[in-house]
């Protein structure tokens, strides 16, 4: 817990000073709770474990959401198609983790997103059944969200004839379309929820480090007592051991490396994950004309076209991957799906030259008999493979509280004393409370401190009321004002603020995932990589040598995801993007055959 004479902001602020601090709790201290994964879910359950009182760290081996949690389709949504398959639990667990997000717990982070069901052209029986439909499933969504939805938080859906929605969505062609059904889901920036979670434990009293990894787990008898730990940011340090009651594995893709950790003792794992590689395609605001999203159904996934600031994001592939898994590879056969996908209902089809950024991510889905990963579980999992280790996995990530909710459950019982119920459904995240009259004020807050207010709603949609601080810091040092060079719809400040309290420790985290510069702009944030480097070694007391292999390892990292879109296979992709070495000095995860091996 806390000290109640620290603010909830400072005791949330992930600085380095805060690092060497936490480092020092991990070798100092026991936890009841050790969670070994720094995305969504290992967030969410360090702030489910904190918010009941209990003694808490959690260690990530690269950054905050480095894995999938930044790699997605940035949709907060109920699963529509869930409810086409009768998946009725998925869709109401959904619906409400929706609500909550949107209306109490992270406001600021999450808002709704009109898309577009379009109704194919066809013959008059046709087109009437198509729209009864898909409009029953659309208003069947809207009741389960009014229902189940803890504050929908979503307008309703409505339906639209074809000039309707052309009108909405001039880029889709007459030809293919009968009219349309729109809907709202929820949408945000997944690699900044997870930051936000990161700190809100933290301002609970977690201890919370990133850049540490597991290198394996202590025993006593046959049971877990902790980790064996390495700082990747001291080289050169020996890897000690950080004590604790229960350790809480949630590492996605990884899952089945921390039962093959305990293979020596003849554990199985109780469960198995593989991985779905997802492909996302980036392309200016300008390439299509619409003020909408579209869902369109392929043969093998769902296809999403997502209106996200100046820019689309096109996706999503759902393919089998069992080559590196912490830097998965688009394949140009990827990209050129995709394209072909969506240029089947767009007037003026897309171009790889239209193209701005590429991204892709693995799902961790919990493997069955099916051949394809599209058949494959969405639900989770919570197995307890040795006394001690808890392992959840599956899931998506607008379910993470609930995945993390059970988990700690589980973690309780096992700790045993008085029943401490999940609260974190009652709990705002940092930078939440108080949203709603700061977006109302924001125009007088503009005026006090000498903005424009489109800087106050830029700030706002991203840090909450965190905007006051980065406000502060702008007008004690003007400089921070400024616009990034190469990607002007950011400022100086934001890489400042990321360095000094969110815990970024090195140019990528900041241009990947605490800003979106890597995706959005078409140099993939190699303009940027400079300016970025020069406020971020100020933050952190680079010195020019720092700054200048800072910027090394990032321009090596963009010239190999260029390379690899540009291959035509997964295989050669993989090695393409492989030629760039990890800037946290990690050892290429390859070994994903060791997994196959039956235990």
């Amino acid at each position: 817990m806390r000290d109640p004479s620290v603010s909830r902001y400072s005791a949330g602020r992930l600085s380095p000073i805060r690092r060497t601090a936490d480092l020092r709790r991990l070798r100092d201290e026991q936890f009841d709770v050790l969670v070994v994964g720094g995305g969504v879910t290992g967030a969410g359950a360090a702030v489910d474990a904190a918010s009941r009182g209990l003694k808490v760290a959690l260690v990530e081996a690269r950054d905050f959401a480095a894995g999938t949690s930044s790699r997605s389709s940035k949709l907060i949504h109920g699963g529509l198609r869930y409810l086409e398959q009768l998946e009725l639990h998925l869709v109401h667990e959904a619906l409400t983790e929706r609500g909550l997000l949107a209306t109490r717990l992270a406001p600021h982070l999450v808002r709704p997103v009109p898309i577009l069901v379009p109704l194919p052209a066809a013959g008059v029986p046709q087109r009437v059944w198509q729209r009864g439909y898909y409009g029953l499933g659309v208003a069947a969504y809207d009741a389960f969200a009014g229902i189940f939805g803890s504050g929908r938080g979503m307008p309703l859906h409505r339906h639209l004839s074809r000039d309707g929605a052309r009108h909405l969505f001039p880029s889709l062609r007459a030809d293919k379309i009968s009219g349309a059904i729109r809907y709202f889901d929820g949408q945000m920036d997944d690699a900044r929820l997870v930051v936000n979670l990161a700190r809100t434990a933290a301002s609970l009293g977690a201890a919370v480090v990133t850049s540490a990894r597991v290198t394996g787990f202590v025993r006593e008898a046959r049971q877990v007592v902790g980790v064996k730990l390495r700082d990747l940011e001291s080289p050169g340090s020996e890897e000690f051991e950080v004590r604790a009651k229960t350790v809480v594995a949630a590492t996605g893709v990884w899952s089945d490396d921390m039962s093959e950790m305990l293979r020596d003792v003849g554990v199985r794992p109780g469960l198995r994950v593989r991985a779905s590689k997802g492909v996302h395609l980036v392309v200016p605001r300008s390439a299509i004309t619409g003020e909408a999203g579209l869902i369109l159904r392929t043969a093998t996934s769902v296809l999403f076209v997502l209106p996200w600031g100046g820019h689309w994001i096109i996706g999503t592939t759902d393919t089998d991957w069992q080559l590196d898994r912490s830097h998965p590879a688009a394949s140009a056969r990827d990209i050129r799906y995709l394209l072909d996908q969506v240029n089947t209902v767009l007037d003026r089809p897309l171009t790889t030259d239209d193209i701005e950024g590429v991204y892709a991510g693995l799902r961790p889905l919990l493997s069955g008999e099916a051949d394809s990963t599209s058949k494959l579980s969405r639900e989770h999992a919570v197995v307890e493979p040795m006394l001690g280790l808890m392992l959840v996995a599956g899931g998506k990530y607008t379910t993470y509280r609930v995945m993390a909710a059970d988990v700690i459950d589980r973690a309780v019982r096992r700790l045993g004393g008085p029943a401490r119920p999940s609260r974190t459904d009652q709990l705002p995240l940092l930078g939440a409370d108080g949203y709603a009259a700061a977006w109302r004020d924001r125009q007088d807050m503009a005026r006090r401190h000498g903005v424009t207010t489109g800087v106050v709603e830029h700030l706002l949609e991203r840090y909450g009321t965190l905007t006051v601080h980065l406000l502060a810091m702008m007008a004690a040092d003007p400089a921070l004002a400024a616009p990034l060079a190469g990607a002007p719809e950011y400022l100086a400040v934001e890489v400042a603020y990321a360095a000094l309290a969110e815990g970024a420790l090195h140019l990528d985290d900041v241009l990947t995932r605490r800003t979106r510069i890597s995706i959005e702009t078409a140099h993939r944030g190699a303009e940027t990589a400079a300016h970025a480097a020069e406020v971020m070694g100020e933050a952190l007391g680079w010195d020019a040598t720092v700054q200048a292999k800072e910027i090394e390892h990032y321009l090596a990292r963009v010239t190999a995801e260029r390379q690899s879109q540009t291959m035509p296979d997964d295989a050669t992709a993989d090695a393409a993007r492989l030629g760039a070495a990890d800037v946290r000095g990690l050892a290429a995860d390859r070994h994903v055959e060791l997994l196959e091996i039956d235990l």
